[in-house]
């Protein structure tokens, strides 16, 4: 028995044996900037109410604009839930159905958004894949196609903050999120509206509304500016481990998408204020 138990190979670790809760204790290990998995791909996040609810007169024109970046990119395109998901909100709802179960039903509807994309593009070698794919096999994908169509909603799923009636992780967060874990090159996030502004540009005072073109997601957080993206999403933000900034771009004019992509300034910049690593 003595002579087993000097046999066994013990691993050196300053965790051994430690709570992982202790901040101190695991600030020099998860402290570090983790290594970025694909640093090469552009994610696009394309929203549902905003582009793809408005059917071929907003959809076609931006696909032919994806279609046109293909040689130049390696793309990653999200699509989140349109109004039908605020349909099955007030159906789940009504019925008393738990916000963990009202997170998938949502999801459901961002990926239909995602199989449509995934059609249009089929002919370019691109098709939509469900989350474990995204987790597992993106690399393979990409190598294979130019890009690859997925779900922007987050696979919180079941384990959904129970916090509020609804769910609080949507798209935009599930977006970056994704985006983030993979050390991508930029997130853009494509709406209807030029960017953030500083009152609804649709809304009763929009003669007045002013274009924010570069900000923190501290600043949205704490201002009265109306906000084209998930509130949750600046609070992910301060805990980024790769992106920087996200561009809101308005997916309606033709060209914007192009030139974020290549880096320029054309929406809203929003930088996350996370302290580098």
């Amino acid at each position: 028995m003595t002579d087993t138990a000097n046999r066994i190979k013990h691993v050196a670790s300053p965790l051994a044996r430690q709570t992982l809760l202790d901040g101190d204790l695991t600030r020099p290990i998860a402290g570090r900037r983790p290594i970025p998995i694909l640093p090469w791909v552009q994610v696009v996040k394309i929203g549902g109410r905003s582009i793809m609810d408005r059917g071929a007169e907003a959809i076609l024109p931006l696909v032919a604009e994806l279609r046109r970046l293909l040689p130049e990119h390696r793309l990653l395109i999200l699509t989140g839930p349109g109004i039908r998901a605020r349909h099955l909100y007030g159906v789940g709802l009504d019925l008393g159905l738990p916000v963990g179960s009202l997170a998938p039903l949502a999801a459901s509807e961002a990926g239909q958004n995602g199989h449509i994309l995934g059609a249009l593009l089929a002919a370019d070698g691109v098709s939509y894949v469900e989350h474990p794919t995204l987790a597992s096999q993106l690399a393979i994908h990409l190598n294979a196609a130019r890009a690859v169509v997925g779900s922007a909603f987050p696979p919180y799923h079941h384990a959904e903050f129970p916090t509020s009636r609804l769910p609080i992780h949507r798209a935009d967060t599930g977006a970056f999120l994704l985006a983030d874990a993979l050390g991508a090159a930029s997130l853009t996030l494509v709406e209807d509206v030029d960017g953030v502004f500083t009152a609804d540009p649709n809304g009763p005072d929009g003669g007045q509304a002013q274009l924010i073109k570069d900000t923190t997601a501290a600043a949205l957080a704490q201002g009265p500016a109306t906000l084209p993206v998930d509130p949750a999403l600046l609070e992910v933000m301060a805990n980024a481990r790769h992106l920087r900034q996200v561009q809101v771009v308005n997916g309606l004019v033709p060209g914007r998408l192009t030139a974020a992509l290549r880096g320029e300034a054309v929406g809203t910049i929003i930088r996350t204020g996370a302290p580098p690593l």
